[in-house]
Parts: structure tokens; sequence; C-alpha cells
């Protein structure tokens, strides 16, 4: 007689398991096309009812994921989006991806994995396995988690399954998708590994098992911490180099030509998206509780959330040299996204930028394809894309290219505005000295 993981082990490898994803944002719709797409009967749940009912009708409220797609997948019936969290009770998995924020000290919020996991407990059964992707401390799975499952009175390994793995999504990346990204898979048991791994294998083209939940947990903070602080060492070197005249982006592109040793990170106007301006306080936090304080990544930190001012200086000072002053200064932003050919917002250093030039009075406007209207409780009011004309152009006193998305006139931009403050040096090509261009 088959013992239980054996039993869900076999409906993953016959593909009849019904998979549920909860959290249709950018990691949990594209995660649960994949599904859909493999054959599985795909349960999408969301507390957002907007977001359901843009996806029964077959619209994408994600710019890369065209509309196309979902209506194919609601249609044939494997993509089925809900609100209705009874419906847990039917699924063999549970793959939970809600955001996980900071909370107003810097502290973890797990308010949405706990309230997700209290969700799901309500409707845990026999031989169910539950997944953790959300980025978080190491810990969470079996600390958060796991007592609010055995609760139920299964046990773990035996009864259900519960592991960590976590998301990897790139939005708009041409090179990698959903299915080609490697996924690190961690049980909170052995059992667990495995049942969870034969889940992900029938979607994702390469599994890559590590021996718990906690080292899946901290191989996904490495990988983000990584970037922010070679991130924060570059943005350190770059105002450094300002300072003694030496051009940032042509010492990098000269180090790059190494063919070893070496790996190219390049300066900006501060951090965005969910994971990489998030995901180091969530290990400096937990690290308190080890009596350890993570100095170097807390230092990486605070270069990177300093950006934003040291641009707003940069418009100052080019402003100035054009005998204006901030104030009542016409202020046109280039991007509102976190990067480049996305219409996610999320920590946007554009936000920032926009409230120091309120502060400062600035008249602020900006300019986004992908984000038609920019609401955030970083800002005090809802604004709207401005066209991007030679007009409007014309119009501002400065010109601030922040997100270098691939469909922008660049060459419009440089032939029109007075001055232009570039972040992200996607002028390079185009600019002559008689272009009143300041880097920063």
């Amino acid at each position: 007689m088959m013992q239980t993981w054996e039993r869900a082990i076999e409906k993953f490898n016959s593909r009849t398991a019904r998979v549920g994803i909860l959290g249709l944002g950018y990691a949990g719709l594209p995660l649960a096309c994949c599904f859909a797409e493999a054959g599985y009967e795909t349960r999408a749940f969301d507390i957002d009812k907007e977001k359901i009912r843009a996806l029964r009708a077959g619209r994408s409220y994600i710019n890369h994921i065209c509309p196309e797609r979902i209506a194919k997948l609601v249609k044939s019936g494997r993509l089925c989006p809900t609100d209705d969290f009874s419906q847990l009770a039917e699924c063999d998995a549970a793959i939970i991806c809600v955001p996980t924020p900071l909370g107003e000290w810097r502290n973890p919020d797990l308010t949405y994995v706990v309230n997700t996991a209290t969700s799901i407990a309500e409707h845990l059964h026999s031989g169910q396995l539950v997944v953790l992707e959300s980025t978080t401390y190491p810990g969470t799975t079996n600390e958060i988690l796991l007592p609010l499952f055995e609760a139920s009175g299964l046990k773990v390994g035996e009864d259900f399954f519960l592991a960590f793995s976590p998301e990897r999504e790139d939005p708009a990346n041409s090179n990698f998708s959903t299915r080609t990204i490697p996924k690190i898979v961690g049980g909170v048991t052995p059992r667990c590994g495995e049942v969870a791994a034969s889940a992900y294998r029938s979607v994702i083209e390469n599994i890559v098992s590590v021996s718990s939940a906690q080292v899946a947990e901290a191989a996904k903070l490495l990988e983000n911490i990584f970037r922010c602080v070679n991130i924060a060492m570059v943005n350190e070197l770059k105002l450094l180099f300002e300072r003694m005249g030496v051009n940032v982006w042509e010492v990098i592109q000269a180090s790059a030509t190494k063919p070893f040793g070496f790996m190219p990170f390049y300066p900006g106007p501060g951090l965005g998206g969910h994971c990489i301006p998030v995901d180091p306080f969530y290990l400096t936090w937990k690290a308190k509780q080890y009596d350890f304080n993570t100095r170097f990544i807390e230092l990486a930190g605070e270069i990177n959330s300093a950006m934003p001012e040291h641009v707003v200086n940069r418009i100052a000072e080019g402003l100035n040299a054009a005998g204006k002053s901030v104030n009542g200064a016409k202020v046109l932003l280039i991007g509102a996204a976190y990067k480049r050919n996305v219409d996610d917002t999320r920590e946007s250093p554009a936000l920032r930028i926009i409230n120091l030039l309120h502060q400062r009075m600035a008249k602020v406007s900006y300019h986004d394809p992908y984000v038609p209207r920019l609401e955030s409780r970083h800002l005090e009011r809802v604004m709207s894309s401005a066209p991007l004309t030679p007009e409007t152009l014309a119009a501002s006193d400065a010109v601030v290219i922040v997100t270098d998305h691939s469909n922008i006139d660049y060459a419009m931009i440089l032939q029109h505005a007075r001055l232009v403050v570039d972040t992200r040096n996607v002028t390079a090509s185009l600019r002559t000295p008689s272009h009143n261009v300041i880097l920063a």
C-alpha cells in the first residue's frame, strides 16, 4: 500500500493534483500560469476582487503577462481565479506568494503570510503540500508556519508536507522566465522536500534541492544582499569619482574587460522593487536574535537609501548653474517604475525623488509609458503620466532620467530639454558637448 508521501508524488507526476496559488502578484500569477499550462487544474486565489474579475474576463494587470495567455488558460478551465478560500480544501498543493513588506521600524511584516497560512490551516488535509515562496528570514517556515499547521493534529512529513521555495521572478527579462529560472526547494523534512520537488519538477526545468527550508530561505536573502552590497559599493564609488572628475561609467566599462574575478554592477538613483531594498533588513532583524550586528549589510542599505537625495542635489546644482532655484522649477521625471520595461513601482526611487522635490517646492511631473497613473503612500497626491513631446520637454526646467525604459526617445529629450539629469547614463552614446547633461 502506498504511503501518503508516495501518493502525493504520484499525483504530481501524473499531473492529476489540484494546485492552489495564493497571491496573484508579480510572482504568483506567472507561477499559476505555468502550472495551468503544464496541465494542472490551478486555483488562483487572491483577496483583491478586482484582480479576480480581471482574470476571469481574460485581462492582465501585469504588463509583461499578455492577456491572450490569461484568456486562453481561463477559457480552458485550467486556470480558475477565485477569492473563495474554502476551495483550498480541494487543493493538493497550496503555494503562498504574498508580499512580505517592512514594518514602520524596518521590522519584518509577516501579516500577509500569517493570514494566508491561517486560511490554509482551516482547510489543511492529509496529503496536502504547502509551500512558502514569499521572501523572508531563515526560520520563518519552521517557526511560524509549522506550529500553525501542526495545531490541526496532522504531522509534518507524514500527513502533510511543508517546504520553502523562493520566488526568483525577474519581470521583463527576455532571457529567463518562470519556467527556465532554476528553482530552489527546501523541505521542513526530507520527505517534504521530495514532495515539493516533485510538484515543481513538471513545471520548472531545473530543480535545486537543498537540505532544509532554512537553507532555501537564506539562499534567497544571499542572492539579493549580494546585489544590494555591490550596488552600494559602486554607488559610493560614483560619489567619490564624481568629486574627482572621473566618469564612473567609463571606469566600470574598462574594469569589465577583465575576463575573471570581476562582475560589473552599475550605479543608479536608488534601489527599487520588492526584494533588494527589503530583504537585507529581514536578515538584520533576525541577526539581532543571535546578538549579531550585520554592519556591512546595514551600511550598504544606508548608502543605497541616500541616493535619491543625491539625485535631487544634482538637480539643484544644474538649476543653480542656469540661474534657477528648485523652488518653483518645473521638473519632469522620465520613468516611475523601479526598473526598465516594467510597470512595477514598488519602492521605486522615483517616489522618493518626487517627494524630496515636492518638499523643495518644485513643480513635478513624470512620464512613464508603463505607469499611466502613479499612486503611493509615499506621495502627497495621485499623479498621471504626462505626454512626452517637444513642447513638454521645452517647458521643463530640468528633465531627470530615473528609469531607462527602452521605448523612450532619448534623442528627442536631448534635443529639446534645457537640462538633462541622467541617473542611468542612458544618453552616453547620444550626447555631445552641446547638450546640457549632468550625470547623477
